[in-house]
């Protein structure tokens, strides 16, 4: 079992940047993939960024050249560097972790509990 605890949420102005923050515990963290999804009111949840076990990146279309991603082995940690924020990214981001990196939010087990992230405009 893996116990996901994000942070970093909170209100910022359009153009501004938010770290997002995921502690893991219960497992060997290094051997999992982790990302992030997130969750807008009244649309379906999306794929926001994955990194795998060896540090391979790989990014939802809308956050490529402004989110990134990375993790801390030493720390059981991943966090989420997100960029140029606009209204549109205002939405509960969610941290993710299974054996796999995947688009597929199916392919993850385990779940934070998500940290809400609102962009004014």
């Amino acid at each position: 079992q893996v116990q996901l605890v994000e942070s970093g949420g909170g209100l910022v102005q359009a153009g501004g940047s938010l770290r997002l923050s995921c502690a893991a515990s219960g497992r060997t963290f290094s051997n999992y993939a982790m990302g992030w999804f997130r969750q807008a009111p009244g649309k379906e949840r999306e794929f926001v960024a994955a990194i795998s076990w060896s540090g391979r990146t790989v990014y939802g279309d809308s956050m490529k050249g402004r989110f990134t991603i990375s993790r801390d082995n030493t720390k059981n940690a991943v966090s989420l560097e997100m960029n140029s924020l606009a209204p549109e990214d205002t939405a509960v981001y969610y941290c993710v972790a299974d054996y796999a990196m995947s688009y597929n939010e199916n392919s993850y087990r385990y779940w934070g509990q998500g940290t809400q992230v609102i962009v004014s405009s």
